[in-house]
């Protein structure tokens, strides 16, 4: 079965009625290198996030982990049996939601597996996603930009604010 999320666009004309933008499939879809697919389902880049009755569609950019500065991201990514990303680091609390499927979130010091309905919280932690299973995960995926706190950069290094993930369709390339 080919998993196709559907998107539904709000907005309004220019009289100020609602109506829809648009309904269907997200139209960016992208494969990262780990075989791992990034349903990108919408953007802001502001908080508060301005809202007009239309506007371009945020997703039509380049991809990145996180959210522009003051933003938001949520998109749905999909995971294949046997998928490892890489070990990474954004500076932005994650809220993410199994759908289907499961998946190990690996941390420095131990791990757990998340199964559908789980929701984990990554606080900005250095962390990574393995499939270890024989079937497609899906999670959701709701990003808000962060700051570290003067403290935390002091406890884990000056240096992590160079090595956080923004593109991953070069991993090695943050």
């Amino acid at each position: 079965m080919t998993f196709e999320p559907r998107r539904v666009v709000t907005g309004h004309t220019g009289d100020g009625v609602s109506v829809f933008l648009s309904d269907g499939p997200p139209p960016v879809v992208r494969t990262a290198p780990d075989g791992a697919l990034f349903y990108e389902m919408w953007s802001t880049a502001a908080m508060p996030a301005p809202v007009a009755a239309d506007e371009p569609d945020p997703t039509r950019v380049s991809l990145s982990v996180p959210p522009e500065p003051n933003g938001t991201k949520i998109r749905i990514n999909e995971f294949p049996p046997g998928v490892v990303s890489p070990t990474h680091r954004t500076q932005s609390v994650d809220y993410g939601i199994v759908l289907e499927g499961e998946v190990v979130l690996v941390l420095d010091d131990s791990e757990t597996v998340l199964r559908a309905g789980d929701v984990v919280v990554q606080r900005g932690t250095d962390h990574r996603w393995e499939n270890r299973s024989g079937a497609v995960a899906r999670m959701v995926f709701v990003l808000v930009d962060g700051e570290f706190t003067e403290s935390l950069v002091k406890t884990l290094g000056r240096d992590v604010l160079g090595s956080l993930l923004h593109d991953p369709m070069n991993p090695m390339n943050p």
